[in-house]
């Protein structure tokens, strides 16, 4: 697997989107090390809620199998905008 990175104030729905675009595997690791593997539809809904603890965000940080997913979803953290993989 790739390097880990730090997902912020990124758009949800945006970031949705650039999953279904993903070829490889995308999870979400918490600072419990709780994995969610993002290409479920089901483990992406109880991901998202896990980020958000008694109304506060909590660390998390996205891991990808695929280094031009990674990329991808890396850019949009920076840039708000999606990019071809």
């Amino acid at each position: 697997m790739s390097m880990a990175f730090a997902m912020n104030n990124i758009d949800v729905q945006a970031f949705i989107k650039a999953l279904d675009k993903c070829k490889g595997g995308v999870y979400l690791v918490t600072e419990e090390n709780d994995r969610f593997n993002l290409k479920s539809k089901l483990s992406q809904l109880t991901g998202i809620i896990s980020l958000i603890e008694g109304g506060r965000l909590v660390d998390a940080k996205i891991v990808c199998d695929d280094p031009e997913d990674e990329s991808m979803l890396f850019r949009l953290n920076l840039f708000g905008e999606p990019t071809e993989a």
